[in-house]
C-alpha cells in the first residue's frame, strides 16, 4: 500500500492481482465528506456506465453484458440507483473492489480512477495523474537499487569467497583454446558455456534468438563479470589465447560460488 498527496487530499494506492487499484474514497473527499452518496450519483450517470461497461467488456471475460445492459436501460431515470457493491455483484466486476476494516473503501482500477477524478475536477485528475507517475518512478527507482543490491552481495560472495567447489563450467580443451574467435562475444561464450553463438545455433535449430537468452541468472551475472575483466584484460595487451584460458577459470570459480550462494538460500 503507497499513499500520494493530490492538493492537500491523502490518496491510497494498492496493488491487486498485479494490478494499481486506487481509492476513489479518498479522491472523493476531496469534494465532500459524504463520499458514498458522491461515488454514487457518479456512477448512475449514463457516460459513466458506459465507460465502465466498455472497461469491464475489455478486461474482464467473465463481464455480465446482460445484467450491464438492464442497468443501461435505467441510467438517467430519477429512481435508479448505483453503488460499488450493487455493480460488483450484479456484473462480476472487476474494476472495483471494495475494502472493509481502517484502511477501506472504494478501490477501482487506475483507469477507472482517473475518470473519476476527472469528473471531480479536472485539475485534480491532472494533479493525480502527476502524482500517481511519480509514485511509479520511485517504486522503479527503488527495483533498481534493491536488484543492484542483490548484485553485489552475489557479487561479495565471488570476490571473497576463495573456497574450490565442484567445477560448473567445462574447463577448455587445448584445442578450444588454440581456435582464433572472431569476435570478443564467441571469447566469451566459450568461456562459459563452453561453444561459441554459431554452434549453439547448430544445435538447436528450432530455437529463437542466441545463446544468451537462454541463459540462467546465474549465467547472466557471471557473463557480466567476464565482460568487464576481459575489457581489463585487452587494455593489459594479454593475447586472446591467455584471455580466453584465465576467463574460462573465473567462469569456472564463479559459477561455482554462485550455485552454492543459491543452495544456501534454499535451505
Amino acid at each position: 500500500m503507497a499513499k500520494i498527496k493530490v492538493k492537500d487530499t491523502e490518496v491510497t494506492v494498492v496493488s491487486i492481482n498485479d494490478n494499481d487499484y486506487i481509492s476513489i474514497t479518498d479522491i472523493a473527499k476531496h469534494k465532500t465528506d459524504d463520499t458514498s452518496a458522491t461515488i454514487g450519483n457518479w456512477m448512475r450517470n449514463r457516460n459513466t456506465l458506459e465507460f465502465l461497461g466498455l472497461w469491464e467488456t475489455l478486461y474482464n471475460p467473465n463481464f455480465k453484458p446482460l445484467e450491464f445492459e438492464g442497468f443501461k436501460k435505467e441510467a438517467g431515470l430519477n429512481a435508479f440507483t448505483m453503488s460499488p457493491q450493487k455493480w460488483i455483484n450484479t456484473t462480476d466486476a472487476i474494476g472495483f473492489v471494495s475494502k472493509s476494516g481502517r484502511y477501506g473503501g472504494t478501490f477501482t482500477h487506475k483507469d477507472i480512477a482517473f475518470k473519476f477524478a476527472s469528473w471531480i475536477s479536472v485539475e485534480f485528475e491532472l494533479y493525480i495523474v502527476k502524482e500517481f507517475q511519480r509514485l511509479k518512478e520511485e517504486e522503479q527507482k527503488h527495483i533498481g537499487w534493491s536488484v543492484h543490491r542483490e548484485l553485489t552481495k552475489i557479487n561479495y560472495h565471488i570476490h571473497t569467497d576463495a573456497i574450490k567447489h565442484n567445477l560448473t563450467p567445462k574447463t577448455l580443451t587445448t584445442l578450444q583454446i588454440s581456435m582464433v574467435y572472431a569476435n570478443e562475444a564467441d571469447v566469451l561464450n566459450m568461456a562459459l558455456f563452453g561453444m561459441i553463438a554459431k554452434q549453439w545455433r547448430e544445435q538447436n535449430p528450432d530455437l529463437k534468438g542466441n545463446i544468451r537468452d537462454y541463459a540462467s541468472i546465474n549465467e547472466l551475472i557471471c557473463l557480466s563479470n567476464l565482460e568487464n575483466l576481459n575489457a581489463l584484460f585487452i587494455n593489459e595487451n594479454l593475447s586472446q589465447k591467455e584471455r580466453l584460458v584465465k576467463l574460462n577459470q573465473i567462469a569456472i570459480q564463479q559459477m561455482s560460488i554462485l550455485k552454492e550462494v543459491e543452495n544456501k538460500k534454499l535451505k
